[in-house]
């Protein structure tokens, strides 16, 4: 199963080809300049050289792009982008003289074109498709992807700029509204383990379409939840065990009482006033910070700020909480949260499953628009081949922006947008998915 897609555009009069990714989970265009001298991923790479095209026009503004994997810097400049048989006059773009890290060194692409919104784009640059809007480029304002998981089909999926392909849905799409520009953010109704609700998403919350993120992420609460349920083996947080040993009983009791996580993890001491978050924590707050250049560094940083004891106590509650409206027995309940405090797995991190038992894992569903779109196991779990020996990885990884037991949002990456065909309808501010064929 393919775990990240790339596509060619060429930049300047003649075009000079590169090797990018579609990412709608940020909004500016890069690639790499021969102006980088100094950092070894660019020569690995190919190159924008500005001598070598007429239509280039100097620009000089200083920019640097932040990723949860690494940053470039450089400065902007400005020339014809092609993209398909598209032409998109005088786009501005970074020709990038650094790239941190060995992501980008080792990486098959040459750099990333943004397809959020100008909101969340460094120094303001306007994204490709707006451009392509301004220049009646497009025949409608949308644009789709299909995402093809069959690693052995040669076709690796589909943009398509102005429409959809047909052959690669099946019925009618699903639109829910952008509830604000940035990120291709929008409302999420309950998500489901089998035909078990989790709860944690009943009364509608965040979530982000993201072609830049491999995996389908969420927070640690919901996504301990669905890799424990597939039998998923991550590493044993040892702090939220150590929660449970040493006030386990406490919060037990303090919940006979409450019926909210946080003044029960304030009432024995493991969260203090300032921890609470706000009506509006979630992706919701981070997404309305004006300075945040990458969502997944800022979300890195709230989690530092919050405690590690007050998250595993908070999580500890909500699980709990499910387990009472349950009615299970006292034991039951910590026996089961005991298990899923062993399933936790580090933030961005891989958790194996058993590639033979894949047949008897649930499916996991998501309720978007008031539709219910399920994820089979074969299309949740990623399976590569390492010499005669097959591995196999969950789909789901935790990311938070409060390592607590309210949810914080979901980011639907490729797991998902491989089986549900993607719009993004600007016209429109809407998202539609249907099942991709």
């Amino acid at each position: 199963m393919d775990a990240r897609y790339f596509g060619e555009i060429g930049i300047g009069t003649p075009p000079q080809n590169f090797t990018i990714v579609f990412d709608t989970g940020s909004s500016n265009l890069w690639v790499p300049s021969a102006k980088c001298y100094f950092s070894a991923p660019c020569f690995f790479h190919s190159r924008y050289r500005s001598g070598q095209s007429c239509s280039y026009k100097k620009n000089g503004r200083s920019c640097k792009v932040s990723y949860g994997t690494g940053f470039v810097a450089g400065f902007l400049s400005q020339d014809d982008v092609q993209v398909g048989k598209l032409v998109v006059k005088n786009q501005v773009f970074m020709e990038a003289k650094r790239e941190s890290n060995l992501i980008f060194l080792l990486a098959k692409f040459d750099g990333i074109l943004g397809l959020g919104f100008q909101e969340i784009s460094i120094g303001r640059v306007p994204p490709i498709w707006q451009a392509m809007i301004e220049q009646d480029l497009l025949k409608e304002k949308v644009f789709s992807f299909w995402l093809n998981r069959d690693a052995d089909d040669p076709d690796g999926g589909e943009l398509v700029f102005g429409g959809v392909d047909r052959r690669h849905f099946k019925g009618n799409h699903t639109f829910v509204p952008v509830t604000q520009r940035g990120y291709w953010r929008f409302e999420m109704g309950d998500i489901l383990i089998g035909n078990h609700t989790t709860g944690l998403c009943s009364g509608g919350c965040t979530a982000i379409v993201d072609t830049g993120t491999s995996l389908l992420t969420g927070p640690t609460t919901v996504i301990t939840q669905i890799n424990h349920a597939i039998g998923a083996e991550g590493i044993v947080n040892s702090e939220c065990k150590e929660v449970i040993l040493q006030y386990g009983m406490r919060i037990f009791d303090q919940l006979t009482m409450e019926s909210q996580a946080h003044p029960v993890c304030s009432r024995v001491g493991l969260c203090s006033a300032e921890d609470v978050p706000s009506a509006s924590s979630g992706i919701e707050q981070v997404v309305n910070k004006e300075n945040s250049e990458n969502l997944y560094e800022t979300l890195c940083m709230e989690k530092q700020r919050s405690g590690a004891t007050c998250a595993a106590c908070r999580m500890a509650v909500v699980w709990m909480q499910q387990q009472l409206q349950l009615n299970q027995t006292r034991d039951k309940i910590f026996t089961y949260v005991d298990e899923l405090c062993s399933s936790i797995p580090n933030p961005m991190g891989e958790m194996a499953v058993r590639c033979s038992q894949m047949a008897s894992m649930p499916d996991v569903s998501f309720t978007i628009g008031g539709r219910i779109f399920t994820l089979r196991p074969d299309q949740y779990v990623l399976k590569f081949q390492q010499g005669a020996n097959s591995i196999c990885l969950s789909g789901f990884t935790a990311l938070d922006v409060h390592p607590s037991g309210a949810l914080s949002g979901m980011i639907l990456g490729d797991t998902f947008m491989g089986a549900y065909h993607t719009v993004f309808d600007i016209g429109n501010q809407q998202i539609g998915f249907a099942e991709a064929a």
